[in-house]
């Protein structure tokens, strides 16, 4: 039962973690170590900075209000 409340609670986070624009680095290392064991793992602040610049593009600038 636990474990379930455990894993619900993961799912849920990761969710409104999306929902908001914050993408799961610990997913992307594991799909990287994966499907592409032979390229470089960003680290969490370059993941970050990549991820922030694909959605609002502009070299970490925010050019736009939504």
């Amino acid at each position: 039962m636990v474990n379930r409340m455990t894993q619900a609670m993961r799912q849920l986070s990761q969710s409104l973690r999306l929902m908001v624009g914050v993408p799961e680095y610990g997913t992307y290392v594991a799909h990287m170590r994966n499907a592409h064991p032979d390229r470089p793992v960003m680290s969490h602040e370059e993941f970050f900075r990549e991820r922030q610049e694909a959605r609002y593009g502009g070299n970490g600038k925010i050019t736009r209000c939504c």
